[in-house]
């Protein structure tokens, strides 16, 4: 419930060796054995390379292609830079340099609703850039960290799915190897030991390699990296130390944030010549291999830079295309890291092997189709593995439309068989889960169970929609147009299922184009009705102007010696403490009194200690009044957020409050009484699906308010959840709610918590050390860490949570569901009640069913009714014919 991680302890200090890092971490092997951060030596990739070996010898000598490749497949897999190599010398060399292995993210971020993937090793450490990390988060005090991270760049601003397939080195998935540095060392180095580990440990031609720093810029006000150069000098001539402008060499998280010069490092493929020339000029043969950035500076909204208060290091350097360096190919589908995969398609399609042809070469398109199937079968396994799945909205529906373009790609440009795709499963979690071992057996066979889903439901529409636009591809012909129009295009997507791409990457194919415009209508015109319900939604609500504490203020709390707000009582009940104003801020900064705010605006206000709970973790935060001594409100506090541990209580601007003042704090404990029950409900609903629907039901989400609770779970079956199933789970609730036991918590240490038996936890999620843990039942937490391994705890619900619980079941009073349904692939949400809203619902149920048992009982009597005037008429029919044979 409380979004806080599972995950290992990162660090015993701020240099010292990882606290639980797996043995291949804490032993240097052999110098030759390949790794995996999560396990045993691994000799996977060796049997990879010979499958490639394989292939290679079945498809017979190469043909060119415009991107000529000069080495097989076979002879990558006979170098011993392997994949899986080149991963753990990355991760060993800089574990020697002090940094901590912090493991890689889900590819699904579980707490950043601005991503729809990672698509950066620096997506987990923004909360450390932007000065919002929780003083309880294993993160803190990690000063030098170092990992592989699992990327997808699929949608929003990072998008290469459009090129995957079309070249040798775009990658909707791909794994980006990072150094990190918090505060702690900068750019010299930074630069020192990327030219180490290129030149001295991978081996790589000091003569083929390029440097590129930030040439300054005058509309920003920054002046040359004049740094970056000469340190770069030390190594390189000046002719291979390029500058380059704000497009090539100024890294920016976002519109806002953190940012900063950055230093690429480039590889000439080639070699023997002059190549700076060819630098950030789109050559295949001069590649960007690492980027080297240098977070010293914070864009605030109005786009001005101000210099951060601590300095970063952010490197990022793509695994694949690292090793394609490496084994000394000119495509990153030609090493050990693809050939696998390319001769599994093979196996399963038949027909021509992979010959790694591109562009004119690739007249029919079959090689451009394999690379598409490869790297979307990657894609797709991590993200479902990471708790996505495929639907019709967000990032459910981008991964639908990798799906379709992979199935659609292999049956119309491979042959391939219906249900090909999702066989692949298997072979990726081969070759991935060397890196990333969670992969390995239920969760890979999950993933291949919801591809299979989704593939066959495309198959059933796939073969109709080809046909659709065959026929009119040939009706245009005839017509001698060259436009597919939009509502054909909206007909294909909203009756066959074809994702707009997938239509556009069929025209061109047909030498057509396509009228998007027409499509955006028709797909306007279908969304009419739900833009102006969400839009009235979104203008309910606002009310307050957002607020949030970055780097910059956080920062500057900090530097005005105000310390992180103390909020131990968050979890007491019916106090009115007295607390301190220690800052009071708006939207255009830190003021003294909020006189000086505008009339309208929203304020918000940090105290030295706080009553109140801040949101997170899927629970709303607590809602209250700030008051005065005397008894004059101040505040109406309207929401409750923490940034790096500073509480913010906001609401509409007070009439009088300056930083000093003492207030008092009063928690609108009756709106909590109506959350605690729902939230320690989810509790139980949580363990009581797992009773009675078994071990594979995992959390994937939830959201607690006063009103309901909601609760996102995976579960294989189709056909969602049994009513049979679901009543004896709303039986579970209501039997621990009627038993009225104790809700017991206490802060443990995070590996002794993680030893309990039966606890339940959100996979993906990185936990604080110690972490509290909450358990609804008899066995309180003490009875439980007297024995951790006792089956018994396996009887009642035992969870990681940070939230507000009730005192005992009972208060709960009632539990019902209102609601189970499926929102993605193997991923359903049951929304339910507690307390009044929940005997609510019990009594319309109730009433409901009499007005129900009065109708049927009015249906029998409406029959018999019928069936009497129906024999009255009857009779009086043959009466009339009698007469009718009796009168003249």
């Amino acid at each position: 419930m409380r979004s806080m991680a599972l995950a290992p302890s990162l660090r015993a200090g701020p240099r010292a060796s990882v606290t639980h890092a797996p043995a291949t971490l804490r032993a240097k092997p052999a110098p030759d054995t390949p790794l995996r951060p999560g396990g045993s030596f691994c000799t996977l990739a060796w049997g990879a390379a010979a499958c490639a070996c394989r292939a290679h010898a079945r498809r017979g000598k190469r043909q060119s292609f415009a991107v000529s490749i000069p080495r097989t497949i076979a002879a990558a897999a006979s170098n011993s830079w392997t994949g899986d190599k080149v991963r753990e010398t990355y991760i060993s060399f800089f574990r020697d340099k002090g940094h901590d292995f912090v493991q890689s993210s889900p590819v699904v971020p579980l707490s950043d609703p601005t991503l729809l993937f990672a698509n950066a090793g620096m997506n987990q450490f923004k909360p450390i850039f932007l000065g919002q990390l929780d003083p309880s988060s294993p993160l803190q005090g990690v000063t030098r960290a170092v990992n592989t991270q699992k990327c997808i760049r699929a949608g929003g601003k990072h998008n290469d799915l459009d090129d995957v397939g079309k070249d040798v080195y775009h990658h909707t998935f791909f794994e980006m190897l990072g150094n990190w540095s918090f505060g702690d060392y900068f750019k010299k180095e930074a630069i020192e030991w990327a030219w180490e580990l290129l030149t001295e440990v991978y081996g790589l031609d000091p003569s083929r390699l390029y440097a590129s720093y930030f040439k300054g810029d005058e509309e920003l006000g920054l002046p040359e990296d004049l740094e970056a150069k000469e340190l770069w000098m030390q190594y390189l001539p000046e002719s291979r130390v390029l500058p380059f402008g704000k497009k090539d060499n100024f890294w920016e998280m976002g519109a806002t944030g953190p940012c900063g010069p950055c230093s690429e490092l480039h590889y000439d493929r080639i070699g023997g010549r002059d190549a700076a020339s060819l630098v950030n000029a789109d050559d295949p043969d001069v590649i960007e291999i690492w980027n080297l950035v240098f977070m010293q500076f914070f864009r605030g909204d109005d786009g001005k830079l101000s210099e951060l208060p601590s300095r970063h290091i952010d490197t990022g350097m793509g695994m694949e295309r690292i090793t394609s360096v490496l084994q000394d190919t000119r495509s990153n589908y030609d090493t050990d890291v693809f050939g696998p995969l390319l001769a599994a398609v093979h196996e399963l399609v038949g027909g021509e092997p992979y010959t790694g042809k591109v562009g004119k070469d690739d007249a029919n398109l079959r090689d451009t189709a394999y690379r598409i199937i490869v790297d979307h079968a990657r894609t797709l396994t991590m993200a479902v593995a990471d708790g996505a799945a495929p639907s019709s909205e967000g990032r459910g529906y981008v991964l639908r439309r990798i799906l379709r373009r992979a199935v659609h790609n292999g049956r119309s440009k491979l042959n391939a068989p219906p249900g090909f795709f999702s066989k692949l499963v298997p072979k990726v979690v081969e070759c991935l889960s060397p890196g990333f071992p969670d992969l390995e057996g239920a969760a890979g066979e999950r993933v291949q169970n919801v591809l299979r889903e989704e593939e066959e439901a495309f198959d059933r529409t796939v073969d109709r929609g080809m046909n659709f636009f065959d026929s009119l591809k040939e009706q245009l012909n005839k017509e001698g147009a060259n436009t597919v129009p939009g509502d054909q295009a909206f007909l294909l997507y909203n009756s066959h299922g074809f994702p707009l791409d997938l239509t556009e990457q069929m025209a061109q194919e047909a030498g057509l184009t396509l009228d998007v415009a027409g499509f955006e209508a028709a797909m306007e015109e279908q969304k009419e009705r739900s833009r102006a319900a969400r839009q009235a939604q979104e203008a309910e609500g606002r009310g307050l102007q957002p607020l949030q504490l970055v780097a910059e203020q956080t920062a500057w709390l900090s530097d005005q010696t105000i310390p992180v707000t103390d909020d131990a009582q968050k979890y007491a009940w019916n106090i009115r403490p007295l607390a301190k104003v220690k800052a009071i801020y708006w939207d255009q900064g830190f003021v003294q009194s909020t006189e000086e705010v505008p009339d309208d605006f929203t304020v918000g206000v940090v105290l030295d200690a706080t009553p109140f709970y801040a949101e997170a973790g899927g629970q709303v935060g607590d809602l209250g009044r700030l008051v005065s001594e005397d008894g004059q409100e101040l505040m109406d506090v309207k929401v409750v957020q923490v940034f790096a541990g500073y509480v913010l209580h906001t609401g509409a601007k007070p009439a009088a409050l300056q930083v000093g003042d003492d207030v008092f704090c009063e928690v609108d404990y009756e709106h909590r009484s109506r959350v605690a029950p729902n939230h320690t409900m989810t509790h139980v609903l949580n363990w009581a699906l797992r009773e009675v629907l078994g071990e594979g039901i995992d959390q994937r989400g939830s959201l607690v308010t006063a009103d309901r609770l909601r609760f996102d779970f995976s579960y294989e079956a189709s056909s969602g959840v049994s009513m049979k199933d679901l009543k004896q789970v709303e039986c579970l609730v209501q039997g621990v709610v009627d038993s009225s036991v104790p809700v017991t918590s206490q802060e443990v240490p995070l590996a002794q918590a993680q030893a309990i038996r039966g606890l339940r936890a959100m996979a993906g999620e990185a936990y604080p050390d110690p972490v509290r843990v909450v358990t609804v039942g008899k066995g309180t937490i003490e009875n439980i860490l007297a024995a951790p391994d006792d089956d018994q705890w396996m009887s009642q619900s035992v969870e990681f949570c940070g939230g507000t619980h009730i005192a005992t079941s009972s208060e709960a009073r009632s539990f019902v569901v209102l609601e189970e349904k499926g929102i993605a692939k193997s991923i359903r949400r049951i929304m339910a009640a507690t307390g009044e809203v929940a005997e609510s619902a019990i009594e319309e149920s109730r009433l409901m069913e009499e007005e129900v048992g009065k109708l049927e009982k009015s249906k029998v009597e409406a029959r018999f009714h019928l069936l009497a005037v129906c024999t009255t008429l009857s009779k009086r029919l043959r009466v009339i014919k009698h007469l009718q044979t009796i009168l003249p």
